[in-house]
């Protein structure tokens, strides 16, 4: 026989998680320095820009 669980609980447990993740990828995406945006920008359209270069014409 299972193990009796309370619906509420894991409901809100599963709630708390998903705010837990969502908090630590705006931490890693709002808590850098300037100089570290702007890299990561740089390197986000240099990406971009290789990419839509190697794209092939249809």
């Amino acid at each position: 026989m299972g193990e009796v669980v309370n619906l509420n609980r894991v409901r809100k447990d599963r709630a708390r998680a998903e705010a837990r993740a969502a908090a630590s990828a705006n931490r890693a995406a709002h808590g850098r320095s300037k100089a570290e945006r702007t890299t990561a920008k740089k390197e986000k359209a240099r990406a971009d820009r290789l990419l839509d270069g190697s794209k092939l014409e249809d």
